[in-house]
């Protein structure tokens, strides 16, 4: 099962972490695992590459899947808002997929 935690600050979403296998398919036929892992990564690619943002990484594929993303508070108003975009769409996206998958994946969210 998947265990994905959506971390908030203020109001803000300021990180994520998600591990474990969805374990919904055969390795490369799980489009639950799929689905959760092209999320993830587009959303740092967002933070980082769209917004500009230098997004506290770290992650381990082969001891049961595990990403975690930290957000740094951002002081600029143009990036925040880009940056929640952004996180808010992630969290829409889980949220989606935890309701119409919910015996692969577990959410839920942390202060």
């Amino acid at each position: 099962m998947i265990k994905a935690t959506i971390k908030r600050y203020r109001g803000h979403v300021s990180g994520f972490t998600v591990t474990g296998h969805a374990d919904a398919g055969e390795y490369g036929q799980d489009i639950v695992c799929s689905a959760v892992s092209v999320l993830s990564i587009t959303t740092v690619n967002g933070l980082q590459e769209v917004v500009g943002l230098d997004v506290d990484v770290d992650s381990d594929d082969d001891n049961g899947g595990y990403l975690s993303v930290n957000v740094p508070v951002v002081s600029d108003s143009k990036k925040r808002i880009q940056a929640d975009a952004v996180l808010n769409t992630f969290a829409n996206g889980m949220a989606d997929i935890a309701e119409s998958y919910s015996k692969y994946i577990k959410l839920s969210t942390a202060k």
